[in-house]
């Protein structure tokens, strides 16, 4: 029975840094590209549009988006190795 529990607490260990880490990298996106350096980041352009902009508008979906990939991906390996 401790080996089943260790299990688990090792498995939940691992997604909660997995999600910590993702959901960091989408705020820094979202909110540290889209709103904070916003004006640096204007100075670049994508497509004709100011790079600052292109975050805020599509940048952190496409990125959210990324990363639900990559959870999904991070997650069938960790439940086949706690299998």
């Amino acid at each position: 029975m401790e080996k089943k529990n260790s299990n688990k607490n090792d498995y939940w260990k691992s997604n909660i840094k997995y999600v910590t880490i993702l959901l960091s990298v989408w705020f820094t996106v979202s909110y540290g590209f889209g709103i904070i350096l916003v004006e640096q980041l204007n100075q670049f352009q994508i497509g004709g549009f100011p790079l600052g902009f292109w975050f805020s508008q599509q940048g952190s979906i496409y990125v959210f988006v990324i990363l639900i990939f990559l959870y999904i991906y991070l997650m069938n390996k960790l439940d086949k190795k706690f299998k």
